[in-house]
């Protein structure tokens, strides 16, 4: 009898394992997925749609409805950069910054990283803002773990930090290409143009 309950718990331990990697496997698999198509490669992202609902949805309607159109890397912070800010940060960032008006939605409220749980580490991909509640359109890729734009990072005087949402599966050499750029203190020249996003 003994043996016999041994060889159902080992059966129930394995049956467990396996269901739990398989719902892992089935929720990272849920996740949409966005490449953005530039000129020196394409990024994919899969983005965190049950942990940052209202920044996923904003940036996959701006995808949807094709409102980053004309859309393009155009800022990189390096270490040489940010001679005034005294908190370092390495990022890409890109967006539709200088286009045509119109093409921005209205700003979204502010799902910071306390909330989410996504941390700006090594491509993950985040919302440019002002002040809380400021994000639209804006958007950028981490360089390397950045735990100065989390919540209470000090990077921003608020200390609310900056909305997470995704993160780079494949591409991150084009990221890292675009980090070393020629730039113009901290805009890119030429900007690097971003031929299409593309959600599959």
């Amino acid at each position: 009898m003994k043996k016999r309950n041994s060889n159902f718990s080992s059966f129930f331990l394995i049956s467990l394992s396996v269901m739990l990697f398989l719902s892992t496997f089935l929720v990272a698999a849920d996740n949409p997925k966005v490449v953005i198509e530039t000129e020196f490669g394409g990024i994919t992202l899969e983005l965190y749609k049950e942990k940052a609902p209202l920044t996923v949805a904003n940036f996959l309607r701006y995808v949807k409805e094709s409102r980053l159109k004309g859309a393009t890397f155009y800022r990189i912070v390096r270490a040489g950069n940010q001679p005034v800010n005294p908190v370092k940060i390495a990022v890409i960032q890109g967006g539709i910054f200088d286009k045509i008006k119109g093409q921005s939605l209205p700003p979204i409220k502010h799902e910071t990283t306390k909330q989410t749980g996504i941390l700006h580490k090594d491509g993950v991909i985040s919302m440019a803002r002002l002040k809380p509640g400021t994000a639209s359109s804006e958007f950028f890729i981490c360089i390397g773990d950045q735990p100065e734009l989390d919540f209470g990072g000090k990077r921003n005087p608020d200390l609310q930090g900056f909305a997470a949402f995704g993160k780079i599966i494949k591409g991150m050499d084009t990221a890292l290409k675009i980090h070393k750029q020629p730039a113009k203190g901290q805009y890119l020249s030429p900007k690097i143009k971003i031929i299409r996003f593309k959600i599959i």
